[in-house]
């Protein structure tokens, strides 16, 4: 476990109240000059420090999305079962019987690089509180992680300290951690990727949003006490990286699991209570965008009192309390009369609770400290007025497609199985999820491993399935075409298990907008979301954009990470993905026509990076996707996998490794190159199993409904057996698969 950030010293971004505003200091503040002109027009006046601190969190991009939400507001985010959308804290989705889902996905990248453990952590607690927040118990998370090239010295600690900092806050705090994904390249060496995902239940009438009501009313600070940790830390995630990363370690906030968990059981019993008019988690740039977003969004006025903020450290200034990310703290309009109840229930949960402030009709942002008026703001203005732009931005030049003839190898095609299973994307991550409680709350039906997680709803039958989703180097080779296969993929894999896709999440993780070829990835990707969502009927209800992932000017692949949830109506019928007996035949469903560009097997055994990537047709998606889950759902179906990374085979593989049973495999199609057969990356394809004897019949269904189905091999013994090939024990394959990353991170010999 990594020793927690000494947060009782002085802030090294900690600025005197007395400061003299010059350009270098808002250069430090992350605003650009014509930004800070504007700032000044707006008050009619030069600001105080903490006026400065306080506009340069609530206008960075990581607050403000001014480079993203010009085309954040191109998706598609409604449907008949939407209850709340963009907006809020997370999105809301109606899932009958009085009940609804609450989920989102946020990023936690830069201080997970500089310090995992706590970057982690914190990282998991901020997007538990943003669920609870409206109101909604968690019942699991998820989690999208990309490291950096295996070879390089940072990875291995990096990833040991993040999957722990995880696992520590999650288990401690008592949620299930149910799926994900790990992944590695080298652009990642500078900038890691770790995006967390919360899902969890409310009443569907009874949800709990930010906007203030009422003049006069308390506005009371809840959790835990506001220390010097994590100030500056959303302006440090709206930045580049440079040689100076490791310098930023006091901007990283320190988590208390333990605390959250109270604050949680608090924040609940005081939502049923009656007590709650608004609600706002402190996460990025703390009191200050929480206060302002309250007020602003109810159209009133707020003022702080901040000799009433609990802080654990003496001496703070305006300055540092407005912008400390402290974790485990919440902020709440209080109903009228109900003060004193609500802190008897807080004190109950020996937490803090204090009013530090009133509602007003002013529109003014008001910070009073000692008697001073430290800061006197236009409220709404502060995020209305935030700097919007529509960036210039290159439209990304195609790549040539790749033909199979064009594709040179010595390995033979169980050689390249053999390779791609133990590669480190590949790979089994069972040294990774089993440091996470998956199952506590008893709720979890398939664990990760699968397609997606699925979790039982209350007492059931229902389930909700869920799954993180994007391969970033289809992203990095076709933008618009990435973003849509992100969405498909994640579509798929929700289907597998035989749930209906209801909506998404998103976590765009890209590099420097300000560089015209970063935005044009950006834009072409939101553009290939939309579609797919549009096509798909899979709305966007949350989400968040992460920019500026670069070091020393390298910036990260672009990754626009795709949180998919569905839904079950029995989960006694969801499927899995492993075989279950001898002498099933086993289907491919989807056309192929053996797609090697961008593919898992020229990047790994051909060692190259090139090609367009496989076009994504959203009508098949959807007619392939339905006809599937109809097969799970008419009990046909006993096993089914999506065909994603690697290709064909791979997918037959993990199915094998999961139950156990081996399979005998037909040759290819006439003229088609074994190759682009085995491990082409087409989309839209499944491998499926159904009862002996059935396989004519399905197949003939299929042709029915217009869906492709062709029978490649039967279940059956120990080993895949190859046409043309050597065979392959499904054990020893299993060995390849399990080992690798133990290996790797110094846990198995």
């Amino acid at each position: 476990m990594t020793t927690p950030l000494n947060s009782d010293r002085t802030a090294v971004n900690s600025i005197p109240n007395t400061s003299r505003i010059t350009p270098e200091l808002v250069a430090e503040h992350g605003l650009k000059p014509e930004e800070y002109e504007h700032f000044v027009k707006l008050i009619g006046r030069e600001p105080s420090i903490t006026e400065l601190g306080i506009v340069s969190a609530m206008w960075n991009e990581h607050c403000s999305y001014k480079s993203s939400k010009v085309w954040l507001r191109t998706l598609p985010t409604k449907s008949p079962r939407v209850i709340q959308g963009p907006g809020e804290n997370a999105g809301v989705v109606d899932i009958g019987n009085g009940l609804a889902v609450v989920f989102k996905m946020e990023s936690h990248n830069h201080p997970s690089f500089i310090e995992p453990y706590q970057g982690a952590g914190t990282g998991v607690g901020g997007i538990l509180r943003d669920v609870f927040t409206m109101g909604a118990r968690p019942i699991a998370a998820l989690n999208f992680l990309r490291f950096g090239d295996c070879h390089n010295v940072k990875t291995r600690r990096l990833l040991a300290g993040v999957v722990a900092g995880i696992g520590g806050y999650g288990n401690s705090f008592g949620v299930p951690t149910v799926g994900g994904s790990v992944g590695f390249h080298k652009r990642y060496n500078g900038n890691i990727l770790v995006n967390a995902m919360a899902v969890g239940l409310a009443r569907a009438d009874e949800i709990f949003y930010a906007a203030a009501t009422g003049v006069g009313r308390a506005i009371v600070y809840l959790g835990s006490k506001t220390g010097r940790d994590g100030i500056h830390g959303a302006t440090m995630a709206s930045a580049e990286f440079g040689a100076d990363a490791e310098e930023k370690r006091p901007t990283v906030q320190v988590g208390d699991p333990f605390a959250e968990k109270l604050l949680l059981e608090a924040c609940l019993e005081i939502m049923k209570a009656g007590c709650v008019v608004a609600i706002q988690d402190m996460g990025a740039a703390g009191l200050t965008s929480s206060a302002v977003e309250m007020g602003a969004k109810g159209g009133l006025g707020v003022e702080l009192n901040l000799d009433a903020v609990p802080c654990r450290e003496t001496g703070m200034t305006a300055y540092e309390m407005m912008l400390s990310e402290s974790q485990e703290r919440m902020l709440m309009v209080i109903a009228d009369g109900k003060e004193d109840e609500a802190e008897a229930i807080f004190r109950k949960w020996g937490l803090d609770f204090a009013i530090v402030g009133r509602t007003t009709d002013t529109l003014r942002f008001v910070v009073k400290h000692n008697g001073v008026v430290e800061a006197d703001l236009p409220i709404k203005e502060l995020g209305d007025q935030a700097p919007e732009y529509r960036r210039p931005y290159e439209e990304p030049l195609p790549r040539p497609v790749v033909a199979p003839e064009d594709v040179r190898t010595n390995a033979s095609v169980a050689d390249a199985l053999e390779r791609l299973i133990a590669s480190p994307d590949l790979c089994s991550k069972r040294w990774v999820w089993e440091q996470y409680d998956h199952l506590i709350g008893g709720n979890t039906v398939q664990r990760p491993g699968g397609d997606a997680a699925v979790v039982r709803i209350e007492d059931g039958p229902k389930a909700l399935a869920l799954t993180t989703d994007v391969t970033p180097r289809y992203c990095e080779a076709d933008p618009f075409e990435g973003g849509k296969q992100a969405v498909a993929e994640a579509w798929r894999n929700l289907t597998a298990v035989g749930a209906t896709p209801i909506a998404v999440t998103d976590n765009l993780n890209f590099g420097n907008p300000e560089k015209p070829e970063i935005m044009g990835q950006f834009v072409a990707c939101v553009k290939g979301i939309g579609a797919a969502c549009e096509a798909l009927d899979f709305p966007v209800v949350s989400g968040n954009v992460s920019l500026y992932n670069e070091t020393n000017g390298k910036g990260i692949l672009p990754t626009p990470a795709i949180g998919g949830v569905g839904l079950i109506e029995d989960l006694h019928k969801s499927m899995t993905l492993a075989f279950k007996a001898a002498g099933e035949p086993v289907l491919l469903v989807g056309k192929t026509t053996g797609w090697l560009g961008s593919s898992a097997f020229l990047n790994t055994v051909c060692e190259r990076e090139d090609g367009a990537p496989p076009p994504v047709d959203l009508i098949a998606e959807k007619r392939n996707g339905d006809f599937v889950r109809g097969l799970i759902r008419d009990g046909i179906a006993t096993a089914v996998h999506d065909v994603s990374d690697g290709g064909l085979l791979i997918a037959i593989a993990e199915m094998a490794m999961a139950g156990r049973v081996g399979t005998s495999l037909e040759a290819p199609p006439a003229g088609m190159d074994p190759y682009a057969w085995w491990f082409g990356e087409d989309q839209a394809r499944y491998v499926i199993t159904v009862p002996s004897g059935q396989g004519a019949e399905v197949i003939h269904k299929a042709e029915m409904a217009g869906v492709p189905m062709v029978k490649i091999g039967k279940t059956g013994g120990d080993r895949l057996i190859l046409p043309d090939d050597r065979s392959i024990v499904v054990e020893s394959l299993r060995d390849r698969h399990e080992t690798w990353l133990p290996i790797y991170m110094g846990a198995s010999s």
